[in-house]
């Protein structure tokens, strides 16, 4: 264990950091599922702000590479865009 002050304060301050990051990010994946799951067109244009704002969030603070999130709101996008091709047949 650390017996620094300084040392000690940063174990302190990687714990809420962690806790803080695995929330965002639990509550990030959760928003995914949810839109997911929506297999009406206009609920789920509705939410992809949203997750994509949740997403971007991420990408900002470091949690998830910009990549990934870039390529996550993609696939989002388009799988809310074929559930409009689907409803247009």
């Amino acid at each position: 264990m650390a017996n620094h002050k300084a040392t000690k304060k940063d174990v302190r301050q990687a714990t809420k950091r962690r806790d803080r990051n695995r929330y965002y990010g639990k509550t990030t994946r959760n928003a995914i599922r949810d839109l997911r799951e929506i297999k009406v067109q206009k609920e789920a244009g509705d939410k992809l702000p949203e997750v994509a704002a949740m997403i971007d969030k991420l990408a900002k603070k470091g949690i998830i590479h910009k990549n990934k999130a870039a390529n996550l709101k993609s696939k989002l996008t388009r799988k809310v865009n074929a559930l409009g091709a689907t409803a247009a047949k």
